[in-house]
């Protein structure tokens, strides 16, 4: 019951963390990315305490010859996914994709702090896999075993951002839920790029590279950074 309630209680502080980072007011700002960093930070270090107690975290961050060409491929898998998906979207569901961009910020703010966003991104991400691919899956091998434990993690991730399937609603599309969508699919590349290799610096490396390239060169939606 435990291990239950800690499971419970990571899913219900990062979809808090969501439904206030992602709400209209906050969009274009520091408080987006305070909201979404810090929860995840905090986790991350519980996370770590825990591993460096079992004897893993050495085994989750040491990194590795290989582990950028890992990454990068797995970013490019993301990406190639998420642009085709993104074509097929058409008015007024485009408009989705506008209101994530929009929450994320103008690209002339966001290229005249280009040093933060990418600490913003590097940060993020490493306190993401900690979480959900290093820490979640650890509580959750204890319940279903290691074979399907980052299958149902990828799963928890999806459900922790369903607030910002309102919160980033659009009068005529109607609830967006890509968000949830992105994080079941890269949870679901990332959860197996650390159950095929046994850590986490690749998955770390392919979440900022990914997050990189959609945030600010080749964005789905709008002129590139």
């Amino acid at each position: 019951m435990r291990l239950i309630a800690s499971l419970c209680g990571i899913v219900l502080l990062v979809a808090v963390a969501a439904h206030q980072g992602f709400q209209p007011s906050r969009a274009g700002t520091p408080a987006f990315f305070l909201w979404i960093g810090v929860p995840n930070v905090a986790l991350a270090i519980v996370g770590c305490v825990r591993a460096y107690r079992d004897g893993v975290l050495g085994d989750w961050l040491r990194p590795r010859a290989g582990d950028f060409t890992r990454g990068f491929l797995g970013a490019a898998l993301l990406f190639a996914g998420s642009f085709a998906f993104s074509k097929t979207l058409k008015i007024p569901h485009i408009l989705w994709l506008a209101r994530i961009y929009d929450q994320i910020g103008d690209p002339a703010k966001l290229r005249s702090h280009v040093a933060l966003v990418v600490l913003a991104i590097i940060v993020i991400g490493t306190a993401e896999e900690i979480v959900w691919r290093g820490f979640v899956v650890s509580l959750l091998e204890e319940q279903v075993g290691s074979r399907r434990a980052w299958m149902f993690a990828a799963g928890l991730y999806a459900i922790a951002h369903l607030p910002t399937v309102w919160a980033l609603s659009d009068p005529n599309a109607g609830p967006n839920p890509l968000v949830v969508l992105a994080a079941l699919g890269a949870g679901l590349v990332w959860g197996f790029m650390a159950r095929r290799f046994g850590r986490l610096v690749p998955g770390i490396v392919s979440h900022a590279l990914f997050d990189w390239t959609v945030m600010m060169m080749f964005r789905l939606w709008g002129p590139s950074v």
